[in-house]
């Protein structure tokens, strides 16, 4: 067995057609507050982040029609979209996911917000799940 790689959930991402009303209900309903809010233009995303514990519920919009939030939405509604595992080395982790047959969509490790390194693997060898490799 290797050695345990993830070091705790860093996100799960909800993905919302309106992302100040999905703001309002977290308030609503749970008492959250935004801890963070960021666009990230190379993702065509806007994105507020609220902290729960060390994690983040990440509420997730599209900046743009043809950014990949706005496609899941297009393709199956909003809900949730993928769940971000933090990580030490995002290189390393991303490496051995895909020596143990994961399907890459970052080929190496890229620039993600509040100024993390992330990678994305596909959801087709990962028995379903989105999932974004997150280095702080």
């Amino acid at each position: 067995m290797g050695v345990m790689i993830l070091t705790e959930i860093d996100h799960i991402a909800i993905a919302v057609r309106d992302l100040e009303a999905a703001i309002e209900y977290y308030r609503d309903a749970f008492g959250a507050e935004v801890h963070h809010r960021e666009i990230v233009e190379s993702d065509g995303v806007e994105e507020a982040l609220v902290k729960v514990a060390d994690s983040y519920i990440q509420l997730t919009a599209a900046t743009r029609d043809d950014s990949p939030i706005a496609k899941s939405i297009e393709k199956r509604g909003e809900g949730l979209h993928h769940v971000g595992y933090r990580v030490d080395d995002c290189a390393a982790a991303l490496e051995a996911m895909v020596a143990a047959g994961a399907t890459p969509i970052d080929e190496a490790p890229r620039p993600g917000s509040r100024g993390t390194t992330v990678a994305f693997i596909h959801p087709k060898g990962s028995f379903g799940t989105l999932i974004e490799l997150v280095q702080e």
